[in-house]
This record gives structure tokens, sequence and C-alpha cells, in this order.
């Protein structure tokens, strides 16, 4: 059964200009250069390589779209706009003529704008319709979705100014492009990767109890490993030391229990 779900949360600013491509490139960890009917993930980071913000990027003939979380955009334009330089290049927030949706669990037919979510097959489609669609889920439903998936969703999953690219799946979750080219904070991100410095990773944890508070910490005995992100009844994302994910686990008094998504990639136990 297809699940279609109207995501309010989510908005859409749009780059324009003949320097479009060019200057994205210049700034987000994934190529832009994407063709119309995909998408591409790809995140802001600051200068010295840690998260800012995420976006699913569409392309349209004469700009580019970028998919974020509605209540950042007022921080995130400024932002952009101050590394525009003479670049020709317009960016707008355009939320109020898009409705984002989600579809999942089959093929979604519609004639408006979208793509197959390009963090993973069965995460589903992304679609940006012109008004809201006749939905067959709610926002809580696809957030139960993406939990099960392990699919961060910015903060709190993602810290700003703390959380690297590589410990939120970024690179597994095609995230990141290791060819195009530089942009800001690259250099971090690829001494991450070729130097093996990952030492903990935003998994989907099943909880034996009530979700605790957000940033509840997490322990393996009285050693502290973790913290609880976003979560919805007993499944949340938390981020976790690698070298604990086999322990045994708790967060107060809750019993927390990893799972380990099949895309996610982890280092060989010693």
């Amino acid at each position: 059964m297809t699940h279609l779900a109207y995501l309010p949360r989510l908005g859409v600013i749009a780059v324009s200009g003949a320097d479009r491509v060019s200057f994205l490139n210049g700034l987000l960890s994934n190529d832009v250069a994407v063709a119309p009917g995909r998408a591409i993930f790809a995140a802001l980071l600051t200068a010295q390589g840690r998260y800012r913000s995420d976006f699913i990027v569409f392309a349209d003939p004469d700009r580019l779209l970028l998919v974020t979380r509605r209540d950042e955009i007022a921080s995130i334009l400024p932002l952009l706009r101050r590394y525009r330089l003479r670049a020709q290049v317009e960016l707008a927030d355009v939320s109020d003529s898009f409705a984002v949706h989600a579809g999942w669990g089959g093929t979604v037919e519609t004639a408006e704008r979208h793509a197959p979510d390009p963090r993973l097959a069965e995460a589903g489609s992304i679609i940006l319709a012109a008004g809201l669609l006749a939905c067959t889920a709610t926002a809580s439903a696809y957030d139960s979705h993406r939990l099960a998936l392990g699919l961060p969703d910015g903060p709190p999953d993602l810290e700003p100014e703390k959380t690297l690219l590589m410990e939120a799946g970024f690179d597994e979750l095609a995230g990141i492009s290791w060819t195009k080219g530089c942009y800001m904070g690259q250099e971090l991100t690829a001494r991450t990767r070729y130097r093996g410095l990952v030492k903990r990773r935003l998994v989907p944890v099943t909880l034996a109890g009530p979700l605790p508070a957000l940033g509840t910490l997490i322990h393996a005995g009285e050693r502290e490993v973790g913290d609880i992100r976003s979560g919805r009844d007993h499944l949340a994302l938390a981020m976790v030391r690698v070298d604990s994910l086999r322990l045994g686990l708790h967060a107060g008094d809750i019993a927390v229990k990893p799972h380990i998504p099949h895309w996610m990639r982890l280092p060989e136990p010693a």
C-alpha cells in the first residue's frame, strides 16, 4: 500500500541565476548538477567542517529548489547570501508556492514534481506539489517510517556546528560527492573519512519503556556513551559511541537497543 503524507515542517528555497550550480557546488557537500526527475541529498557545513543545514535538491529548467526545514530558512538565506559575492545568483523563500509531501510503501502516481528520495530507496519519494494532495497518512506516520530506517531529520538529530557528516551517515546515504571538487568544510570531511576518525554514529534504537526526553544520556554501565535525539513511541535515533553499540545500554532506567540499518557501514569489532 502506498502512503502519502504532507510534511508541513518542510519549506523550499529557490536558487536561480546563471551561476546557481557553481555557487552551490562551492558550498554544499554534494554535486548539485542534478537531472530533472531526480534529486540529491547534500549538507551545508561550517568553515570548520561541522554540520549547519541539510537539503534535498531538485532541478527546474531555470532554478534549483532546496527542500529544508521551514523554521531554518530565515537563518539559512542570509548565510547563503553572504557567500554570493559576484556570482549571478538569486535566492528566495518560495515555501508558500509548494506543499512538500512524502510517499512510501509503493509507487507514487502524480503529475507534480517528484523524485525518489536520494538517501535510500526504501524511504520512498519526495513530492513538491502546488497544493495539498489527497493524503493517506500523517506526518507522524512518516516520522516513524524514517526513524525505523535511521534517517536523520536535521536538528535535533544533527547538532549545528558540532555533528560531522560521517557520524550522521551522509556518506552511505549519498550525501557527499568525493569527486566534484572543493566546498566549504571539505577538508575535515575528507580527513574524517580517510583516517577513520569516526567515533560516534547516529543509529536507530528501540526503548524498553517510554520515550526519554531529548538529550537524555545513554550509558553502558556507569560510562556515558551517547544521548537520545528525535523519537516517537518506543523508537528513536541516538548518537552513540561506535565501541559501545554491542554493549548493554540504558537511558536512565530504560534499556536501549541499537539496530544497525543494512545501509550503515561500521568498522569490524576489534
